[in-house]
């Protein structure tokens, strides 16, 4: 029996938030997908069918992520209109999202280790890097930073934010890492103000 688009999209979603709970809470290496599908109600035929196979369903875990994470950003940042504000709310909710507990272990330690480094860079460049990008050319353009390499400082930024992030999710103190970070930033990105 054919199944609607509907139910498709439907266990497709199921899936995909059974691995999430999944990979985070245990790490993708720690799960068998005997053990997604069962959650699941489905049959290892439905996730191939889907997602080909384990790195497949990872791959859409990951992908789900980084637009959740991304969506977070955006809406911290559009609670200022002030753009160097916007700059930092958006790299606060980055350091925030990305290291929380549901998010840090695919997005920053599964995600380069199971996609490759390669797969991992071009999928950050196509949403948190992107949107980074964005900001950084619109605060040249209005002359509120330095005439340096947009590209460079992203890729600095990026790394600095991710690595901050990581950190952030192992210390004891979620909220004071997250304020010593934010510090941190704060320093480094008045470097690069007008």
């Amino acid at each position: 029996m054919r199944k609607t688009k509907e139910e498709t999209d439907m266990t497709i979603q199921r899936m995909t938030a059974i691995a999430r709970k999944l990979f985070a809470e245990k790490g993708y290496t720690n799960i068998a997908l005997e053990e997604i599908v069962q959650e699941a109600g489905l049959t290892r035929g439905a996730l191939y069918h889907h997602f080909n196979n384990k790195k497949g369903l990872f791959l859409a875990v990951f992908e789900e992520v980084q637009r959740d994470i991304a969506r977070q950003i955006e809406t911290e940042a559009m609670k200022s209109t002030d753009l160097w504000e916007q700059l930092l709310l958006g790299c606060h909710a980055f350091v925030v999202s990305a290291s929380e507990a549901h998010n840090h272990r695919i997005l920053l330690v599964d995600g380069p280790a199971i996609l490759g480094w390669d797969t991992f860079r071009k999928m950050d460049q196509q949403h948190s890097m992107k949107s980074l990008m964005e900001h950084l050319e619109l605060l040249q353009k209005q002359g509120m930073i330095k005439p340096i390499a947009i590209e460079a400082m992203t890729h600095c930024l990026s790394g600095a934010m991710n690595e901050a992030a990581l950190w952030v999710a192992e210390h004891p103190d979620h909220q004071q890492a997250v304020d010593q970070v934010m510090d941190s930033l704060r320093a480094l990105l008045h470097g690069f103000r007008m």
